[in-house]
């Protein structure tokens, strides 16, 4: 009996210690990161030197845009989300031969990003115009589809 204590305890020591590596490892990671957080979720710790998911809007930016009038293109995805892995790819190209400067809302990081611009499913390219909505494409898209809604939603 006495031995079987011990070798739980040996377990869960080891286990206690991966656990404490991952998280300092991910944190180290997410040091000085552009969502100005100190804890990230894993996925978007995976995200973050990914030139796919660069020009991030936090917020409170993209709350003052929107406060002044700005026009703006956004896209709201998830990093745990399949359908936002698939656009991303497409999307990126797609922005840049429309020509069109695209920021990128986590709303992994940013849940009440959800309510506040009425999300309902990942991904969302949305189109403010004069800091009010002026076009939304919603779920996964071809390149084309995306360049498209790009040329005739963003003037």
């Amino acid at each position: 009996m006495k031995k079987l204590i011990i070798f739980l305890v040996v377990i869960i020591v080891i286990f206690a210690g991966i656990a404490g590596l991952t998280k300092y490892q991910q944190s180290k990671k997410a040091e000085g990161n552009v969502y100005q957080k100190d804890d990230l979720h894993p996925a978007t710790i995976d995200l973050l030197d990914d030139p796919l998911y660069d020009n991030i809007i936090l917020p409170k930016d993209l709350e003052e845009k929107l406060a002044n009038k700005e026009d703006v293109t956004v896209y709201f995805f998830s990093p745990t989300c399949p359908h936002c892995i698939n656009t991303t790819p497409r999307l990126v190209p797609a922005a840049e031969a429309a020509g069109v400067d695209v920021y990128k809302f986590n709303l992994l990081e940013y849940e009440d990003g959800f309510n506040q611009y009425r999300i309902k499913y990942t991904p969302t390219l949305m189109h403010f115009n004069n800091g009010e909505e002026d076009g939304r494409l919603v779920g996964e898209q071809s390149e084309e589809d995306i360049e498209a809604w790009l040329k005739e939603n963003v003037k």
